[in-house]
């Protein structure tokens, strides 16, 4: 009898589509079956139109998760993490080492960010007689953070672990930031077996410090993001040869360099192009400011991880040509030493945070950008409704901490150096899978991108792709 319902009904897995879903943050998937529940990332909204729904409550109980995957430490990714935790998540959090380490890091300063950010708005709100729509309170504080960061269980790469009953995953690395995975996830039920592939963030080939990107062969279902699914990007050398245009020019008309910098990955693979340059006489010995304290610390835990490096990296690293030991680099920890940096010229300052939402970004923003000599430079994604979109996107007047100041300065952006695989990139990541898998679904992308991306692979090959939507609840069979 049991034989002859599994004929009939066969293996049902439930997949929800809770963030990331025709937009880049927040990325959330919700995998049911049998009674299991695994959660894969639990990431933070940044875009302006949707960080209201952080505050939302969770749209499943979180006591009846059975276990969160992460991909990697980005807060779109994993910065929810310390909510769930607060309310009533009890299992463990699989990631890999090096990603259990930085997200201890950067869930740490994102809650101090914003236990600072609702005091200060309380008091400027006081000041103006305004209400927020939002609580003053802070999202999670630093306690719950550090609460949250015990339930980790770090997994190496290629080693199948179970997370819950009938459900194994497999960490690959995605080669997109440092210790960053792709994860296959295989349901098993009743003699059965299905493979979800969560495709995370994918890098690209052939890029600084890190290996490229895993390929796979076979997989049932797919997710894929889309971050740049309707572009390509720049050559690694053309990117190079702009970003010395962009710093000589700058410091030939005695302005600084402000780079908005992700304090995972972009801020050291911007040094090693520094470096680079540096060693190829295109560069002179410029002070360069790192003034992040965050991004410092996740620098440290690079060099605890040395098997992570690809051989270029570990090149360097035994010819002692760290692009960490730049000989003008300044590592500003204190707050006192970042608002020294006010006083000088003809420099590069990079801090975060990368998107311009909060940090010292912001101040050395306010300090800079009514100065035609400086330059504001991105070298990364600006998600819609973020202060850096703002920026990139020309308006001639934004607001900083409640002031308003004109836009002056020259914005200049370099496209390559994104550690997002493009359309291209992407196309060939998934073509490695034979025979096609039964859906892609398409996600973390803009809805122009994530739609265009999905053109895009059913006028290449055929196949069958979704765009999810918010909240969209799809089963597999």
């Amino acid at each position: 009898m049991f034989s002859w319902l599994r004929k009939v009904f066969g293996m049902r897995i439930k997949l929800s589509f809770l963030g990331a879903t025709r937009n880049v943050t927040g990325s959330r998937y919700l995998v049911a079956s049998d009674g299991t529940r695994v959660l894969v990332e639990c990431g933070l909204y940044q875009e302006r139109d949707f960080r209201g729904r952080n505050w939302e409550p969770f749209a499943f109980p979180p006591g009846e998760i059975d276990a969160v995957l992460l991909t990697h430490a980005h807060l779109d990714h994993c910065g929810l993490l310390p909510k769930l935790v607060k309310e009533g998540f009890r299992g463990k959090v699989f990631c890999t080492p090096a990603t259990a380490e930085i997200a201890r890091i950067i869930l740490l300063d994102s809650a101090h960010i914003q236990e600072e950010d609702a005091r200060y708005k309380q008091k400027r709100h006081r000041r103006q007689n305004r209400k927020s729509p939002h609580p003053y309170e802070p999202l999670y504080t630093t306690e719950d953070a550090e609460r949250c960061t015990s339930h980790f269980a770090p997994v190496r790469y290629g080693k199948a672990v179970e997370v819950a009953r009938g459900m194994t995953a497999t960490f690959h690395d995605a080669g997109h930031v440092f210790g960053s995975s792709m994860i296959a996830l295989r349901v098993d039920r009743n003699g059965e077996s299905r493979t979800v592939l969560f495709s995370g963030d994918v890098g690209r080939k052939d890029q600084p410090i890190l290996d490229d990107p895993t390929t796979f062969d076979r997989a049932d279902y797919v997710l894929v993001e889309s971050t740049y699914g309707d572009r390509e990007h720049q050559p690694t050398a053309d990117v190079r040869e702009a970003l010395a245009e962009v710093v000589n020019l700058t410091l030939e008309a005695g302005g600084n360099v402000v780079i908005p910098c992700f304090a995972l990955e972009r801020s050291q693979d911007i040094l090693y192009h520094l470096n680079e340059l540096r060693l190829a006489g295109q560069l002179p010995d410029v002070p360069i400011y790192l003034d992040s304290p965050m991004a410092i610390r996740i620098t440290k835990v690079f060099a605890k991880h040395p098997e992570l490096f690809d051989d270029d990296m570990s090149r360097r690293i035994r010819q002692e040509m760290s692009p960490f030991d730049l000989p003008s680099l300044r590592m500003t920890q204190s707050v006192e030493e970042s608002k020294a940096i006010n006083q000088v010229r003809g420099a590069i300052i990079m801090a975060g945070s990368g998107m311009c939402t909060g940090g010292r970004v912001k101040h050395h923003l306010a300090n800079n950008i009514e100065d035609p000599a400086s330059t504001i430079l991105f070298v990364g994604y600006q998600a819609i409704g973020t202060l850096g979109r703002v920026i990139v996107d020309g308006k001639r007047e934004i607001r900083i901490h409640g002031e308003m100041h004109p836009v002056r300065a020259r914005v200049a952006r370099i496209g390559g150096f994104s550690a997002h695989a493009d359309r291209n990139e992407l196309w060939a990541w998934l073509r490695s899978i034979q025979p096609p898998p039964r859906n892609v679904f398409v996600v973390h992308g803009e809805e122009a991108s994530a739609e265009a991306f999905g053109a895009f692979l059913r006028d290449k090959d055929g196949w069958n792709v979704t765009v999810p939507t918010y909240g969209d609840e799809i089963e597999l069979r």
